[in-house]
């Protein structure tokens, strides 16, 4: 039976352990979870606001005992329970319509009847996932994938495939390919996210699967979209594996111009055309329509200077970053301050992340922006979005893909009372990382 002091421990460490998850490539997530006890596992399955790549990890690579956790996380909003409608709701449903039996008979579909089925019907996932509630012949995954292959099926056949097909992972990372099909196509986006929130890939495989490349971009900045669309947590986590995948372009300006000039026609995935402009074996961009908002969203995921332009605020805007390395006297007055510092300009999202003290606070928005009751909920989106992207540029600058360094790390956030940037530079150099006296 664990003391109450090891039990606070072990919530902490999970506690920080969760936040650093959030910046960390899935080989890396899971090598973390596999080195907790079982006490702090425990925890990291109950935490708030967990990762949605984490959560999958947890699914797939846990025990039955983690898997359980994490389903009764009230946290765990539609990844992948409980808050996804499951095969039990979509088996409650109405059965086909009159007019759906007139058009194409009671069944059963051969797999090409259902197939053609599924294009014909396919622009919304409502149809199509009646159409495979009916009586069919099994759909065999090689059948599926060559005619994939030949002509993608609409993006709502594709989401009712993910929903009740019951699939395998390969098969459903091959769907996300959409070849030829037009971007400005309504809901393309939807297979994407749901993906993610079935627990079926995480945000890094999705960067490693969906094509063409200009799709994976847009998927950073879904805000505009109707009806299903990201979380802001969950935005934050596509950003960050977009933004990981385009970390070989550097900052190099020709690199990202051949970006921007390539992605519109390139019909791979990002990996591969960011590998190929790396190299310089692309030719000519191929022909192809104009890609609405991409310009703008490569734009948003380049390398910013690492220290930006001074906001106005001279003497004012000194006081405000040293007051992030001393608490106030309470967290309520704590936040109030960031919070009218930010609301003048006088601090930004990158600011909070490089200057504030402790470490876990400044990876922790609800210390600095306030609690909320859903993640969605913050009203300074823009300095969430700036705070997880520097921190992301910290942790791959100073500990890349390491395992070791980032256990160094995490196991060494909860005690440590100084910044993030001192904390990774005292871990790189090997020396003790103890931030008390």
């Amino acid at each position: 039976m664990p003391t109450a002091e090891e039990d606070r421990a072990s919530r902490r460490l999970a506690w920080c352990v969760a936040h650093v998850l959030r910046h960390a490539p899935d080989h890396v997530v899971t090598d973390l979870i596999g080195r907790l006890d079982a006490p702090a596992r425990k925890y990291l399955c109950r935490d708030e606001w967990l990762s949605a790549s984490t959560v999958t990890l947890l699914l797939r690579h846990g025990s039955e005992e983690d898997r359980g956790y994490v389903a009764r996380n009230p946290h765990v909003v539609g990844r992948p329970l409980p808050g996804l409608p499951g095969r039990a709701r979509y088996a409650a449903r109405p059965g086909p319509s009159p007019e759906l039996l007139r058009e194409v008979g009671p069944g059963p579909f051969t797999p090409d009847e259902l197939i053609a089925l599924l294009r014909r019907h396919g622009r919304r996932p409502r149809i199509p996932i009646t159409l495979l509630r009916m009586e069919h012949a099994p759909l065999d995954p090689g059948t599926l994938l060559r005619e994939q292959a030949r002509d993608p099926l609409p993006s709502g056949a594709v989401e009712a495939l993910l929903l009740v097909g019951e699939l395998p992972r390969e098969v459903c990372r091959a769907l996300l390919d959409a070849g030829t099909q037009d971007t400005a196509a309504p809901l393309w986006y939807r297979p994407a996210v749901r993906a993610v929130r079935m627990g079926l890939l995480t945000c890094d495989e999705l960067v490693a699967h969906v094509a063409p490349a200009h799709r994976t971009l847009l998927l950073t900045d879904l805000s505009g979209a109707r009806g299903l669309h990201w979380s802001l947590p969950e935005r934050t986590g596509m950003r960050t594996a977009v933004a990981r995948a385009l970390r070989p372009l550097r900052d190099d300006p020709r690199f990202w111009a051949e970006l921007l000039r390539h992605a519109p026609g390139f019909r791979g995935t990002l990996p591969v055309l960011v590998a190929r402009i790396v190299r310089g074996t692309l030719g000519e961009p191929a022909d192809g329509p104009p890609v609405p908002a991409l310009a703008e969203t490569v734009r948003s995921l380049a390398p910013k200077p690492v220290e930006p332009v001074a906001p106005a605020g001279g003497v004012d805007r000194e006081l405000a970053l040293a007051s992030l390395a001393v608490p106030m006297e309470s967290v309520e007055e704590d936040i109030r301050w960031v919070r009218d510092c930010l609301a003048r300009g006088l601090l930004t999202g990158e600011d909070v992340i490089r200057h504030k003290a402790p470490a876990c606070w400044a990876l922790d928005e609800g210390h600095w922006l306030g609690d909320i009751d859903h993640p969605d909920r913050y009203d300074r989106p823009g300095a969430v979005l700036a705070a997880r992207a520097e921190a992301d540029r910290l942790f791959a600058l100073a500990i890349g893909s390491d395992p070791d360094a980032w256990w160094r790390v995490a196991s060494t956030l909860p005690d440590f009372a100084g910044t993030l940037p001192h904390l990774l530079l005292r871990v790189t150099e090997g020396g003790s990382v103890s931030g008390r006296p």
